[in-house]
């Protein structure tokens, strides 16, 4: 019982600070608004780690959220085929398509980051972003 009730308070902190993090970005939502002109990368410090932080406009997060919320569903339906015992390549055309919709978002958000993030810093002369985009490609064609 132990073991369960380290994963509860596991569980419970994890949501705690999923929570913390939502109330920032609505106070920074707020304040900032989804305008699209208003869109800004900001830095953070959590810790020794700079992170960044990006408000996106109110239609860009909605499509990048939907699309998210499809995969989840498309995980659970994987999960319910798993438990109901599918034929092995069911399952696997089924990965497959899941697969394909996070390649697909990640196209769709690394082009937002392109038309936004990295041509912003470009103008504001922060030749690095281009470095670091580079690295970004590299780790996702891994």
């Amino acid at each position: 019982m132990v073991k369960g009730e380290d994963m509860a308070k596991k569980k419970k902190k994890n949501e705690e600070k999923k929570q913390e993090k939502a109330e920032l970005l609505k106070v920074k939502k707020t304040e900032k608004g989804f305008d699209a002109d208003k869109i800004s990368e900001e830095a953070a410090v959590e810790g020794d780690t700079a992170v960044k932080h990006k408000l996106r406009d109110e239609s860009e997060y909605k499509d990048l959220m939907n699309r998210l919320k499809r995969i989840e569903g498309q995980v659970r339906g994987v999960e319910g085929m798993l438990e109901e015992g599918a034929y092995c390549t069911d399952i696997l055309i089924q990965v497959s398509a899941i697969n394909s919709a996070l390649n697909s978002f990640n196209k769709v958000l690394l082009n937002n980051h392109l038309k936004s993030c990295v041509c912003d810093e470009i103008r504001k002369g922060n030749d690095e972003i281009v470095d670091e985009l580079s690295a970004t490609i590299q780790k996702l064609m891994k």
